[in-house]
């Protein structure tokens, strides 16, 4: 396919003015404080005017563009990706044209705006209501209508999107009408109206191989980043808890832990420490539990544990059974030794808990320190992490599929469409039909540069090549047909030398053959005998059923009256001495047109046959006649009563039509006679030219 270079610049145009478009539409929303985003404006008209793919790019690259100021929007690329996809989906099937469908169609714009934004956005925000446009409406529904945040946060953004996705449309829609149509992209060939093909075409496979593998690469790459996201934060948190705890462990004096177990508040110095250990706790939200314990062999004997909001620590020298999760690292905290930080999931939740050993100046480990940082916390900032990388990459993946079906639609579904429409309509019936095919493929003018392009080229030359030797097949096959048709007028002029009654005879026949079959035919009689190459081969060949009275002496071929018993014996070996000269040509050229000659043959032999199995030379019956002697039967011996003899005056055409019918079911196959009877007009015609 020629590039169309204009074309590519429309694209190109439409592309970047509705950025342009959605950018300024978003400038202008912030600009006046208005309560909506104006921001989709450009990817609408982009999508209704070039399509699929103008629309997503102009949706995508707002949104990226956009996100150099305020990275948050990157997250809601691909809810644009979305509104272009859907876009370009109504304006297919006519939803802009009529006022109920332009509502319908600003319902679905807001759903995908509302809707998935709002999943985006309680996401990206970890589970609470966001700080965007809709935010302070979704407070207020919260506090006073609905009970659960992402309904009122739902219920808030679909609110705020409605009007902007109606103001959006109709916007749009205006500027489409408005914008001159010559500089708006023309649509591309797709190869679409190709019927017939079985199965998924190969754009729906190429589109499903593209989702697949978009699909895989968005698993996998949110996959791995969502780990390394969470190994990060674990890794991070792990830090702050062990330094927290170590931290700790340096407020509490190793030599009285015995008189803090036993004593509590009363021993020197607990109180100071404990208001210590308070303190950090109220420092930081991300700290759980505090606590210093004594790790014995009968459990965890308390030293300080800071109470919370929701649970009161434990008292001095109360003992704490272990958790069934410690259970691996009891020995290394019997022995002081220090143990990595562990997340476990048992009494008190789900914890991720240092431990830091504090020891006396003699190096023994008096106690540990301990921080438990709830998991939970960690888990929303992961989901945080999580919200936001699938929805940028769905946005990216999105424009990569869309890019890459489209180059696979132009660069090798389109070519081959192409090429199927071009050829699929092959004609070979004639010259003209022919060059036309080729010239139909040749004005394709493919130029992918790749395998398309050459199976192009190589089906082009092929069907060039198949064209020049069907011409030369045609040439040569009308030679032969002409060879033919004068060995069988050389053949019948030899007969005609001889006998001057035969010679009309020939052709009179060929005549009332031809009558005969063709009404067979219409009549759908012998159907599985009569076909095309069939009939041509029986008309073509009648001219030569008597051939063999070549072999007849001129006295009983020319006698002027009856013959005798013993001449007419002589008379009927014609048929005998027909078959084989036919049979001798046979030999001598193998199976070229041998259904030509064979019924050449059968008529030489058979043609004097009768249907009641009185005739000669072999005294066949009924179908075991070859067909093509039961019709010549029919028209030798209708010509012989029409025509005068030297031994016979003609009979009127009546009377040999009666003579026919008569001897139908007797001397003739009945069928053939009715086609005859039938065609009475055309056999008539015959005779009056001839005659």
């Amino acid at each position: 396919m020629k590039t169309d270079k204009a074309n590519n610049y429309k694209y190109l145009a439409l592309v970047v003015g509705g950025i342009l478009v959605n950018i300024l539409g978003g400038f202008i929303a912030k600009a006046f404080s208005l309560p909506i985003y104006l921001d989709c404006i450009g990817t609408m008209i982009a999508a209704i005017s070039g399509g699929y793919l103008p629309g997503i790019l102009v949706g995508f690259f707002s949104n990226l563009i956009s996100g150099f100021k305020d990275y948050s929007n990157t997250y809601y690329s691909i809810i644009s990706v979305l509104i272009a996809i859907a876009a370009t989906y109504l304006n297919s099937k006519g939803y802009f044209k009529k006022t109920g469908k332009i509502a319908v169609s600003v319902l679905v714009f807001t759903l995908i705006g509302g809707g998935i934004g709002s999943v985006i956005t309680w996401g990206i925000y970890g589970n609470t209501i966001g700080e965007e446009i809709s935010a302070s409406l979704a407070n207020r529904l919260y506090a006073s209508y609905i009970p659960f945040p992402y309904l009122a946060e739902l219920a808030a953004d679909l609110i705020y999107d409605l009007p902007d996705k109606l103001i959006s449309t109709l916007t749009a829609l205006l500027a489409v009408k408005l914008i001159p149509s010559r500089l708006l992209p023309g649509k591309a060939r797709s190869g679409n109206d190709i019927k017939n093909f079985k199965g998924l075409s190969l754009g729906t496979k190429l589109i499903l191989l593209v989702s697949v593998a978009v699909i895989l690469v968005t698993a996998a790459v949110s996959f791995v980043s969502y780990g390394q996201f969470e190994e990060s934060v674990i890794s991070r948190e792990s830090d702050y808890a062990l330094s927290v705890a170590e931290y700790v462990g340096s407020l509490v004096d190793p030599d009285k832990v015995d008189d803090y177990i036993s004593e509590g508040e009363a021993a020197e110095g607990y109180t100071e420490t404990e208001e210590k250990l308070d303190a950090i706790w109220g420092s930081s939200d991300r700290i759980e539990y505090l606590y210093v314990y004594r790790i014995e062999e009968d459990g965890c004997h308390v030293v300080f544990d800071v109470d919370t909001d929701e649970t009161e620590g434990g008292s001095p020298g109360e003992v704490i059974a272990f958790d069934e999760s410690f259970a691996e690292y009891i020995p290394s905290l019997l022995n002081g030794e220090p143990i990595d930080p562990l997340i476990t999931n048992d009494t008190y939740g789900w914890l991720l808990t240092a431990y830091s050993p504090v020891y006396d100046p003699e190096g023994n480990c008096t106690c540990y320190a301990a921080v438990d940082v709830a998991m939970t916390d960690l888990v929303v900032s992961e989901q945080i992490f999580a919200a936001k990388t699938i929805s940028m990459l769905l946005g990216f993946f999105t424009v990569i599929l869309s890019v890459g079906v489209t180059l696979a639609n132009y660069c090798i579904v389109t070519p081959v469409n192409s090429l199927a429409e071009a050829t699929e309509d092959f004609a070979y019936n004639d010259d003209e039909a022919r060059n036309e095919t080729v010239e139909r493929l040749k004005a394709l003018g493919i130029r992918t540069g790749d395998e398309i392009e050459n199976l192009y080229h190589a089906l082009t030359k092929t069907t060039q090549d198949t064209v020049d030797y069907i011409t030369e097949t045609q040439r040569q096959s009308t030679q032969l047909e002409m060879l033919q048709s004068a060995m069988i007028n050389v053949m019948a002029n030899l007969v005609e030398s001889r006998d001057t009654s035969t010679g009309m005879h020939i052709k009179n026949t060929a005549e009332y053959v031809r009558i005969i079959v063709e009404q067979l035919k219409k009549d759908g009689v012998y159907e599985d005998i009569l076909t095309p190459e069939y009939m041509v081969d029986v008309v073509a060949s009648a001219p030569l059923h008597d051939v063999g009275k070549i072999m007849v002496s001129d006295t009983i071929l020319n006698k002027p009256g009856k013959l005798t018993d013993e001449e007419f014996e002589k008379m009927k070996i014609h048929t005998i001495e027909g078959a084989k000269i036919i049979d001798d040509v046979i030999n001598q050229v193998g199976e070229v047109r041998s259904g030509y000659l064979y019924e050449a043959r059968n008529m030489a032999h058979y043609h004097h046959e009768k249907w009641n199995g009185k005739g000669y030379p072999e005294g066949l019956s009924g179908e075991d006649i070859p067909l093509s002697a039961r019709i010549m039967a029919v028209a030798d011996v209708f010509d012989a009563l029409v025509s005068s003899r030297c031994y016979k005056p003609a009979f009127s055409f009546e009377q040999a039509m009666d003579i026919i019918q008569k001897d139908s079911g007797t001397h003739f196959d009945p069928q053939v006679v009715k086609a005859f009877v039938e065609a009475e007009d055309r056999v008539r015609q015959v005779t009056a030219d001839i005659h």
